[in-house]
């Protein structure tokens, strides 16, 4: 995902900085998942975390300035709520699987980035490829050490864990009918078939 169109931010001020901000970054992910970027309302946001419009503009200098730094947020909070281990791709896919599970508001903020923000420029500091870049790195030092086949891009490698992983979250009306008529309706099946096919694609080193 791109960054924003404008990701600069003001200082924030002194005063009750932290805790306000804290409101603010909090009401901003409620309204983005919600609503999209071109679709939320900084008035509601203010409202929301108990301040005001002004106020929210004087940390954030802008509505794209705020989603940047709550999709930032968000991107860190992933990573280290899934922590993928290189050599067992498989348990790295089933952790992803759970945490977009229990929070389908976080996997719509994202993906309201995804969908808004296409064909804007990532600056350096852009938290997502940042993330990116440093699980190739990895995936590509696996591979140098023989526990990953080396035939495979590690981008390729990637993308098509995250892609399966995050198979249900991205087609909700596909969760409905699977628990309408899957053979077995339950949540635990359709992570046992995303950890199977990420685990045939690219087995757990041994």
């Amino acid at each position: 995902m791109s960054q924003s169109r404008d990701s600069g931010q003001t200082a924030a001020p002194t005063t009750g900085g932290d805790t306000t901000r804290e409101r603010i970054l909090a009401a901003a992910m409620e309204e983005f998942a919600g609503h999209g970027i071109a679709g939320a309302r900084v008035d509601r946001i203010a409202k929301l975390a108990k301040t005001s419009k002004e106020r929210v503009y004087a940390y954030f200098r802008s509505k794209d300035a705020l989603y940047a730094a709550v999709a930032a947020r968000e991107y860190v909070v992933i990573a280290e709520a899934t922590q993928m281990d290189p050599s067992d791709l498989p348990g790295y896919a089933g952790r992803l699987f759970d945490y977009f599970v229990a929070r389908p508001d976080h996997h719509r903020l994202i993906t309201w980035g995804r969908l808004e923000l296409q064909g804007t420029t990532a600056g350096a500091d852009d938290p997502d490829q940042a993330v990116i870049t440093r699980k190739i790195d990895q995936l590509r030092q696996v591979q140098q050490g023989g526990q990953l086949d080396p035939a495979w891009d590690p981008a390729d490698v990637l993308a098509l864990v995250n892609q399966i992983a995050m198979t249900w979250a991205s087609q909700p009306e596909l969760s409905k009918a699977a628990a309408a008529h899957a053979a077995d309706p339950t949540t635990a099946a359709r992570r046992a078939a995303v950890v199977t096919a990420v685990e045939q694609l690219f087995p757990r080193a041994v």
